[in-house]
């Protein structure tokens, strides 16, 4: 067994791909060793039998376990019946690479067929690989790629080396960059770009860490990262502060240097009154700094007045000293613009900019920011009213919430659109209209929070809501993988913000008015579907089971109940309660694993296969009111009786619908004891009827609170 290592060399990757292109290099080389044959899958899935590495200027992967030959193939093709067409027959010898008289005929039970033996002798893996690497190197998807000098072949940047060793020695091949141009398989690397720019042999994977880090490279990412994080809190703490966690950042810093080494610069004090968020995006976005903050009873949680930079350099007191110097006038030259944006926005307010919001297209056939500003307004003040919030300040709070995309900050600095809309509301609204503005964007993913007050969540519910509304009502609906306006994550917003905070809301209204802003006749009737679809998803990601998830929202030809038997829309309906369903769906499941809801399930699975079975052969529902004098037995009568006492009102809210459910629990046993005496297809035919009417009623009882058909035994 051998090792087979490569090594790509060139010019900076960006960033943002190192991750992928590791990944995409040592899943296509580990695949194209199986492919051949000289990598076993259960080998290839030990640990360290692949490792791989990435940074700016090189992508590498070593794969060890490699036969040095390939395996002898055998195999034998079946081909037409030797009566089939000449054409036929041509094309199958041709496939199998064999002439007419090297295949052999077999009987077989249905008439005589050719068939081909193919004999291939392995080949040795040095002959084989370099064509697999060429076509891996040659396919590589790249999320943009450039061409130079004469090459036709596209590469992320200018691809300078490819190093190819098996068994540790150098393996003969090129890559064809087309142009006649090429690259020649090779055995040499350089190190750091200005500290060690010699070329320097390689011997593989083993020594390959070892060796680059002689040579001021570290080549592993993940040391990188932990090296700058050991540096940039062991500098925080001498200062007696803390790092400002931002992992985001710490990856794109160890994408950018080779060989990291903190340097710590300070902010002038005159730019600190600046708010927070302008000062972090200004030194995160522009320059990749790192902020601290102060730690202790003083000042916890402000922003201190220094920055890390990351040099991609060692340790030197006067080359320190210059490149602190330069990064501290570039950030003040950057700072002094976003203070003069900022103090700009502060004088025009965001009445001011809001009037300005209908120079801006918020989308095709969907209006402007200020429609879009004059719907959310709308909506959330709306929806105030039904939450019994106060529905001026959401209407005002929704009317401003778009206001800063016209100001100079935000143009500058669009990761803090709200935010900045937030400082501005700040003295002029007071502290809930600014607080609402600022988070209404929120949640922006699943890692991020939902807005922390009602008023906040309610502006972020209108903005998302009419964002759905707007979109499925002129036909941008999601299809596939294909989402561009983020209308999945809109909904998981929208989920989110009503379960996190127990939110009762009935969605259907909210569509409804949201719909009529939107100057539509009605709401769109795919969207509620959309919605449950996302729900589901939501609550399988929770560990609800998927049976459950079905039985609570259910599809349009699921079975209802006599008194509950509504459908999306109806008064007694609730599958536009989001907070409904998913209490229903955790009561469903908690109930379900007690031996009462295990028994009741078994039971009404009987009472179901019984109904189903005779309703297919009389071609009626079993529903009709059931006719005392015609109970012969204690037992059916009992049951009917325990039927009865769970009340006959429907279902209307989420507790009753828990207690409808609780109370089901008794049920168990008369329904028990209702199949042990009791024959249902009696021979008297009334008698029978009525037998079939109260599994009906049964079956309407627990079909009002979910669709237990969907349950799985089990």
């Amino acid at each position: 067994m051998a090792e087979l290592f490569v090594e790509l060399l060139g010019e900076e990757i960006p960033a943002r791909m190192q991750k992928a292109a590791e990944k995409q290099l040592a899943d296509a080389v580990t695949g194209g060793l199986i492919e051949l044959g000289l990598l076993d899958k259960a080998e290839a899935a030990q640990e360290n039998a692949m490792q791989s590495w990435s940074g700016p200027r090189r992508l590498a992967v070593s794969v060890t376990g490699v036969a040095v030959m390939q395996p002898d193939l055998s195999e034998e093709k079946r081909g037409p019946r030797v009566d089939a067409p000449d054409q036929a027959i041509e094309g199958f010898l041709k496939s199998a690479g064999i002439s007419r008289d090297q295949a052999e005929t077999r009987s077989l039970p249905k008439g005589d067929f050719l068939f081909a033996v193919i004999s291939r002798k392995g080949r040795a893996a040095t002959d084989v690989v370099p064509g697999m690497l060429s076509g891996i190197l040659a396919g590589f998807n790249w999320p943009k790629s450039m061409r130079w000098h004469r090459s036709t072949r596209g590469w992320i940047r200018p691809l300078h080396r490819v190093s190819v060793l098996f068994d540790g020695k150098p393996l003969s091949g090129s890559f064809d960059l087309g142009g006649d141009m090429a690259i020649s398989f090779g055995d040499k690397t350089v190190g750091h770009r200005m500290l060690a720019p010699g070329e320097i042999s390689l011997t593989g994977g083993a020594d390959y860490p070892a060796l680059l880090e002689a040579q001021y490279v570290m080549a592993s990412r993940q040391q990188r990262i932990d090296d700058i994080r050991h540096q940039l809190e062991s500098r925080a703490e001498s200062m007696g502060l803390k790092l400002r966690a931002d992992d985001g950042l710490l990856d794109e810093v160890a994408g950018l240097v080779e060989y990291p080494h903190a340097v710590i610069g300070t902010i002038d004090d005159d730019f600190m009154a600046l708010p927070v968020e302008i000062l972090v995006t200004t030194m995160r976005s522009h320059q990749k700094y790192f902020a601290f903050e102060y730690t202790g009873d003083t000042h916890p949680g402000q922003l201190a007045p220094c920055f890390a930079t990351i040099a991609n350099m060692t340790p030197d007191e006067a080359r320190d000293a210059t490149i602190r110097s330069g990064n501290e006038r570039v950030l003040r030259a950057r700072l002094a613009d976003a203070r003069f944006f900022w103090e700009q926005d502060r004088a025009d307010g965001l009445d001011a900019m809001a009037g300005k919001l209908s120079q801006i297209t918020f989308f095709d056939k969907l209006g402007t920011m200020a429609d879009k500003a004059v719907r959310i307004a709308g909506l959330a003040g709306f929806m105030a009213d039904a939450l019994g919030e106060d529905s001026a300040l959401a209407t005002r709070a929704g009317s401003l919430a778009k206001a800063d995309l016209v100001s100079q900050t935000v143009g500058e600095f669009p990761e803090v659109q709200g935010i900045i809309g937030g400082y501005l509301a700040e003295a002029a609204e007071g502290g809930d209209v600014a607080a609402a503005i600022a988070s209404h964007y929120r949640p922006e993913g699943p890692a991020d929070a939902i807005p922390e007050t009602r008023l906040g969540q309610i502006v972020a519910l209108a903005d998302k809501i009419d964002t759905l509304v707007g979109f499925f009502g002129i036909g941008s609906i999601p299809t596939g993988s294909k989402d561009p306006f983020a209308l999945r994550r809109a909904a998981l917003g929208v989920i989110r913000m009503v379960i996190e905070d127990s939110t009762i809301l009935r969605l259907n209204a909210v569509f409804a008015h949201a719909a009529r802003q939107h100057g539509f006749d009605a709401a769109p009737d795919t969207l509620m579907p959309f919605l449950h679809d996302r729900l589901k998803v939501w609550m399988r990601d929770r560990g609800i089971r998927h049976d459950i998830v079905a039985a609570v929202i259910r599809g349009d030809d699921a079975p209802h109940s006599k008194v509950g038997e509504t459908k999306a829309g109806d008064t007694d309906d609730r599958s536009d309660d989001l907070l409904h369903l998913y209490r229903l769906a955790e009561t469903l499941a908690s109930f379900l694993a007690t031996d009462d809801g295990k028994g009741l399930m078994a039971g009404y699975t009987r009472a179901a296969n019984i109904l189903a079975a005779e309703e297919k052969k009389d071609k009626t529902r079993f529903n009709a009111v059931v006719d005392e004098s015609l109970l012969k037995e204690d037992e059916e009568a009992a049951l009917f009786a325990a039927i009865a006492a769970l009340g006959g009102q429907p279902v209307s809210s989420t507790d009753d619908a828990i207690a409808r459910m609780q109370a089901l629990g008794g049920l168990r046993a008369v329904i028990d004891a209702f199949f042990d005496v009791v024959t249902v297809n009696h021979d008297d035919a009334a008698i029978r009827l009525n037998r079939l009417n109260l599994l009906g009623q049964v079956r309407g009882a627990m079909v009002e609170i979910a669709d237990f058909s969907a349950i799985e035994n089990g």
